[in-house]
């Protein structure tokens, strides 16, 4: 018994998925039936439709839009639409087309005014832009460049001169994070986005900065130089040796030999 009831479920779930196979297959060929007459339906329609005039919608239009004809039937517009009646032929949008053109030929030359004055800012921004742009356009550098490198050779050059007078490293390392402070102003300058009349300006005060940090550099180098003749005269003075004791003997020698040969005479 219990055989044959597994057959038969299993049987029962044959069918089952027999039956949605088919349900499915039937299913796409009516939505294939149905997309084939559909598609053929605009064609059918095309060759079926005839021209049936209605007056009444055509008048309607017509007062709309141009103003010209009447409403029909007048019985329904007096009852019903009897205030759009009277003003229908006067509101309709030929004058409000008619307007709307007469004001945009008004505008023609508005906007070629307007035009003609972008333009010229266009122009004018064109300028702006290669002046403030840098690069091979900086006037300003070809001006003042040459004395901002001397002046930082200079300053280079005073920098190297710290260890040979005497200067320590940390010192000296000092120093040269202003030279390289100076080197990134000059690019920060050359690259930014500003007329060459204030890069003018940056530039000739980077170039005072300079002079005047070169002059707290040397008047360094003076007093690192000025402590090493110090210092090698006092090392020089201390070698010198003490010959006071020596001396003073031999004047006492001497003194004592005038007594003596003064004694005895």
């Amino acid at each position: 018994m219990k055989g044959n009831g597994g057959m038969e479920t299993k049987n029962k779930m044959r069918e089952t998925k027999y039956e949605k196979i088919e349900m499915k297959r039937a299913v796409y060929i009516i939505i294939g039936i149905g997309a084939a007459m559909f598609g053929l339906a605009p064609k059918a329609l095309a060759q079926s439709v005839t021209y049936n005039h209605d007056a009444a919608k055509m008048n309607q239009i017509t007062v709309a839009e141009i103003g010209s004809g009447g409403l029909t039937p007048a019985f329904y517009y007096q009852l019903l639409h009897n205030s759009y009646q009277k003003s229908a032929a006067a509101k309709n949008k030929l004058g409000f087309r008619t307007a709307a053109g007469i004001n945009l030929y008004n505008q023609v030359d508005d906007a070629e005014a307007l035009d003609s004055a972008m333009t010229q800012r266009a122009r004018i921004e064109a300028l702006n832009v290669a002046d403030r742009s840098g690069g091979a356009l900086d006037v300003a550098w070809l001006a003042e460049g040459d004395k901002i490198n001397s002046a930082l050779e200079n300053f280079e050059r005073n920098i190297r001169r710290i260890a040979e007078a005497g200067g320590s490293g940390n010192g000296q390392e000092h120093w040269r994070e202003h030279y390289r402070l100076y080197l990134c102003a000059v690019k920060s300058v050359q690259d930014a986005y500003m007329p060459n009349a204030e890069r003018k300006k940056q530039y000739l005060r980077i170039h005072a900065d300079i002079l005047r940090k070169n002059e707290t550099l040397v008047r360094y180098l003076v007093r690192l130089a000025n402590s090493t003749k110090v210092a090698e005269l006092l090392d020089a003075s201390a070698t010198i040796e003490d010959n006071r004791a020596q001396i003073a003997i031999a004047a006492m020698n001497r003194w004592r030999e005038a007594g003596w040969r003064a004694t005895g005479d």
